[in-house]
C-alpha cells in the first residue's frame, strides 16, 4: 500500500501550510480521530511545515508513516525560537505523542546482592526482596553491573548458577584464570566464604591503603607458614586491585562534570551513547536507539532536549560528536534550566577527543548487537559511507547488472543487500521491453525507471523501501545513462558504478568525479567485490534461464499445432524436454490446452 495514496488530502494540507506565517512556532500533528501525534518547532512555520507535505520521497520512512496519518495540524506562533523550544518541550511531556522521539530512561534504582546460598553468590538485583543481603540503592545500572564484574575479577569469584556441593567439569573463566573453580572442588567452602567477605568489604570501602596492606600482611604470613598457593592467590588480588586502579584512570578526566554524547547510524537507525562524569570520574553509561533518523544533525535537536528534560543536574559542558541545528536556543535552555553557564563542545584534539572516540566505539558495538550485525559487515558499511562521501551508512543497498547475448534475451538483475547482507526476498528480474538490441545504457536507465514506478505505484510490496545508495555493474556510461532517471522521479538516490579491471576483478566505484579506487579500503573493496560477483551471478542467471527455456520452445514449436503457447503449457507441466519426450499419449493430453489430437502428434514426433 503507497502511505501517499490520499493525494488530495496532502494537497489540502500543502495548500493550508502555505498560509501558515513566517514565524517561529510550535506545529502539531493530529491524526483522524484527533489525537496529537507529533509536536514540533519551528524558526519559520511555513517553511518547516510545507515540508512535510510535499518532496515525500526524500522523507525518511517514519516521517512518510506519520505524514500519512496526518488529518489536520494546528499552530500556536511565538515570539521567538526559544520560546517554541520551551512550548514544544512541554507539550511533548504532557502528550507524549507517537511520532516524537520518546526516551525511555531507567529511573530505578539497583542494587548488588549477595544470596543466602550455603555458596554464596553476588549478582546484580533491581529490587530487594529480602532474599539476600543486598548493598545499594544505585541509580545506575552501569555502576552495578561495573562493580559487580570487578570485584568477580579480583576476586575470583563464580559467575555461573552451578551448584558446588558435588564436582563438576570447570567452565572457561577457570582455565583463563578467573575463577577460582569450586565448581571443582579446588576451594573449600570456608575459604570461598572468606573472599566472598572481601568482596563484600571491598564494595563497601573500594579500594584504599589499608587494605592492600592488610592483603600484603596475610600474603607474608602464608609464605612464613609455607601455605604457598594461598600466598599466591593475595598476590594476584593484590595485582587485581592495582590493575583495578590503573583502569579506573583511563575513564577519569580534567573537567569534574560534563556529559559525551556520540552517536552510530545505519541506515534510519541510530544509537546514541551518554557516557556520565562526575567528580573526574566515568559514573554512568547509557545508551538509546532512535528510528526514523535522517541524520546526526537533525536527530540530535530533538534527542538533547528529550535527554534533558526532567534532568534537574545537568553539567556546564556536553560534549558532541556532531555539531546541529539550533545549537544556541538549547544551550540557551540548558542555561536558564541549571542557572549557569551550560555549552555544547565538538572536541577536536587530545583527551576530549579520546572521550568522544570512545564513546562513538561504545554507540557502533551496541548499535551492532541491536541490528545483530557482525563487526566485519559494520566495518565495510561505516568504510563504504566515508569512501563514497555518504550522509549516512548505506542499509538497504540494490545494484544492478545486464546480461545478453549479442541483444537477445536481453535482461536486467536487482539484487539487495540490507545491513551488509543478501536480502534475497527483495531480489527482482527485468525483462528488457522498449527496444530490441544490444544498449547496456538503455537497459539499465529502463529498469530502473521501472523500478521507480513501482515504487510510485506502492502495489508490490518489493519494491516499497527505497535504497539508500544504488550500484551499477559498470562505469561512468551507465551512471550518467541512469541519473536523468533518478531526477524524473524528484529523487536523490546516491549512485555510483562498479568498475572491472581487465581481469574482471573489482577495481574502482565511479560517479561524475572519476573513479574511486577502493582497494587500500580492505573492509569495503570485500563489501563491493561481493555485491558485483552476486549481482552478476543473479543476472546472467536469469539471462542463461531464459535462453534455455527459449531453445526448448524452438525444439517443441517444431512439432505440427504447437505453437510457443503450447510450448510454454507442456514445459510448465512436464518441466524439461525429457519428461515430455517420455510421457505417453494421456498424460500429454491431460495437459491444459492441449487437445488429445495434439497429444498425439507429440508422441508421434519425439517416438519417431
Amino acid at each position: 500500500m503507497n502511505i501517499y495514496a490520499d493525494k488530495q488530502k496532502l494537497s489540502d494540507l500543502k495548500a493550508k501550510a502555505n498560509k501558515l506565517p513566517l514565524s517561529a512556532g510550535v506545529y502539531i500533528m493530529k491524526n483522524k480521530d484527533g489525537d496529537i501525534i507529533y509536536i514540533g518547532k519551528a524558526k519559520a512555520l511555513k517553511n518547516r511545515v510545507t515540508q512535510y507535505f510535499g518532496a515525500g520521497n526524500q522523507h525518511t520512512d517514519k516521517v512518510r508513516q506519520m505524514v500519512a496519518n496526518v488529518e489536520d495540524f494546528e499552530y500556536i506562533i511565538c515570539d521567538s525560537e526559544f520560546e517554541a523550544l520551551i512550548l514544544e518541550n512541554s507539550l511533548i511531556k504532557q502528550n507524549q505523542p507517537k511520532y516524537n522521539i520518546l526516551l525511555k530512561d531507567d529511573k530505578g534504582y539497583h542494587y548488588i546482592k549477595i544470596s543466602n546460598d550455603r555458596w554464596k553468590k553476588i549478582t546484580t538485583s533491581n529490587i530487594a526482596d529480602g532474599n539476600g543481603e543486598y548493598i545499594g540503592p544505585y541509580y545506575s545500572s552501569y555502576v552495578v553491573k561495573d562493580t559487580v564484574d570487578e570485584v568477580r575479577r579480583i576476586f575470583k569469584l563464580p559467575d555461573c548458577n552451578r551448584s558446588f556441593d558435588r564436582v563438576s567439569k570447570p567452565c572457561l573463566n577457570y582455565h583463563i584464570g578467573r575463577c577460582d573453580a569450586p565448581c571443582r572442588g579446588n576451594i573449600t567452602l570456608d575459604e570461598y566464604l572468606e573472599s566472598v567477605e572481601s568482596a563484600k568489604s571491598f564494595i563497601k570501602h573500594g579500594e584504599n591503603a589499608d587494605m592492600i596492606k592488610d592483603l600484603e600482611n596475610r600474603m607474608e604470613k602464608a609464605s612464613e607458614n609455607l601455605d604457598f598457593e594461598y600466598a599466591a592467590k593475595l598476590r594476584d588480588r593484590i595485582n587485581a586491585v592495582k590493575k583495578l586502579k590503573e583502569r579506573q584512570k583511563v575513564v577519569m578526566c580534567t573537567y569534574k562534570s560534563q556529559d559525551v554524547f556520540a552517536s552510530a547510524l545505519i541506515g534510519e537507525t541510530a544509537c546514541v551513547s551518554a557516557f556520565i562524569f562526575r567528580n573526574n570520574m566515568l559514573t554512568d553509561k547509557k545508551h538509546f536507539f532512535v528510528d526514523g533518523v535522517f541524520d546526526r544533525q537533525s536527530m540530535y535537536a530533538e534527542f538533547l532536549q528529550q535527554y534533558y528534560i526532567d534532568k534537574s543536574e545537568i553539567p556546564p559542558r556536553i560534549l558532541l560528536d556532531s555539531d546541529f541545528e539550533g545549537r544556541e536556543t538549547v544551550e540557551h535552555w540548558l542555561t536558564q534550566k541549571s542557572g549557569r553557564k551550560v555549552s555544547f563542545i565538538l572536541p577536536k584534539a587530545g583527551e576530549q577527543k579520546t572521550l568522544v572516540e570512545m564513546c562513538k566505539r561504545n554507540s557502533a558495538d551496541n548499535l551492532a548487537q541491536k541490528t545483530q550485525r557482525s563487526g566485519r559487515e559494520m566495518s565495510a558499511l561505516n568504510e563504504l559511507s566515508r569512501l563514497l562521501g555518504l550522509d549516512s551508512v548505506p542499509r538497504y543497498i540494490e545494484a544492478y547488472d545486464i546480461s545478453n547475448t549479442a541483444g537477445e534475451e536481453n535482461v536486467a538483475g536487482m539484487i539487495v543487500y540490507k545491513d551488509g547482507r543478501p536480502y534475497k526476498n527483495a531480489y527482482k528480474k527485468f525483462k528488457i521491453k522498449t527496444f530490441s538490441g544490444q544498449d547496456d545504457y538503455r537497459s539499465m536507465a529502463e529498469a530502473i525507471d521501472r523500478r521507480l514506478n513501482e515504487y510510485e505505484k506502492g502495489e508490490d510490496e518489493g519494491f516499497s523501501t527505497l535504497p539508500d545508495l544504488i550500484l551499477l555493474d559498470g562505469g561512468i556510461g551507465q551512471v550518467s545513462a541512469v541519473v536523468p532517471v533518478i531526477k524524473k522521479h524528484n529523487l536523490n538516490i546516491p549512485l555510483f558504478g562498479m568498475v572491472k579491471d581487465s581481469k574482471h576483478r573489482t577495481r574502482a566505484v565511479a560517479d561524475f568525479g572519476g573513479d574511486i579506487s577502493i582497494k587500500a579500503n580492505r573492509s569495503a573493496y570485500t563489501l563491493i567485490t561481493e555485491i558485483q560477483d552476486e549481482v552478476h551471478r543473479f543476472a546472467i542467471g536469469y539471462h542463461r534461464k531464459l535462453r534455455s527455456k527459449k531453445m526448448l520452445n524452438s525444439e517443441l514449436t517444431k512439432i505440427d499445432s504447437v505453437g510457443e503457447q503450447r510450448a510454454n503449457l507442456l514445459l510448465k507441466h512436464f518441466k524439461t524436454i525429457k519428461a515430455v519426450k517420455s510421457a505417453s499419449v494421456d498424460e500429454i493430453a491431460q495437459v491444459k490446452g492441449i487437445s488429445r489430437s495434439v497429444a498425439e502428434k507429440i508422441y508421434e514426433y519425439f517416438k519417431l
